[in-house]
């Protein structure tokens, strides 16, 4: 189409040019009031484009969501991985995860953090496949992972075994608390973790 920015290295490059546009579009949009024409134009592809590649605006939307997820959930689960593959002095090492945690993650993934904040304040009008899509690639999995390292604490005698995914959901909740979260935050969040899960002395 005549005036089309068209990305070099063919249909890869536009696919991605389009998921780019529509993550920024919906962030700052929504899913019900992002339209198909705004996603082109931040894309720098026309509507047929868009339609080449993804069946609909909700097809679109699910793909954006659990790409975004997936990655936002690679830097969390490094964070899970860097500080509780191998612990020494479980309170202060839980503290340094939560500290790492409950810090902003960076502008690379802000519009997904943007994103999730507009699904759940339209959750009721968001396709049902979109938001499990998301769930799964994203809070289901780094809850897992966490879920799979508090378990191998709970081996060794550091925690109380019983339902690990559950532990890891109070685990996440106690030390991202706080508005943000300072270091006294995440302390007294740990401190109440242990208090509730922590194993023989």
């Amino acid at each position: 189409m005549a005036g089309e920015k068209r990305p070099r290295g063919g249909l890869a490059d536009k696919r991605r040019a389009i998921l780019a546009g529509a993550l920024t579009v919906f962030a700052r949009d929504g899913y019900t009031r992002a339209s198909v024409d705004a996603i082109a134009a931040a894309a720098g592809v026309s509507t047929r484009t868009i339609y080449n590649h993804f069946t609909d605006k909700a097809e679109l939307f699910r793909e954006v969501i659990q790409e975004s997820a997936a990655r936002a959930a690679e830097a969390q689960i490094d964070i899970i991985d860097r500080h509780l593959r191998k612990v020494t002095d479980l309170e202060a090492d839980l503290v340094e995860f939560g500290l790492d945690l409950a810090r902003p993650m960076g502008e690379e993934h802000a519009a997904h953090f943007a994103l999730v904040r507009q699904v759940n304040a339209e959750a009721g009008h968001i396709p049902e496949a979109a938001v499990e899509a998301w769930k799964e690639t994203g809070p289901r999995r780094v809850r897992r992972t966490l879920a799979g390292h508090l378990g191998r604490l709970a081996e060794q005698g550091l925690l109380r075994d019983g339902d690990r995914e559950r532990a890891a959901v109070h685990l996440m909740l106690l030390v991202t608390a706080g508005d943000p979260p300072t270091e006294e935050d995440v302390v007294a969040g740990v401190r109440a973790f242990l208090h509730g899960h922590g194993g023989r002395r």
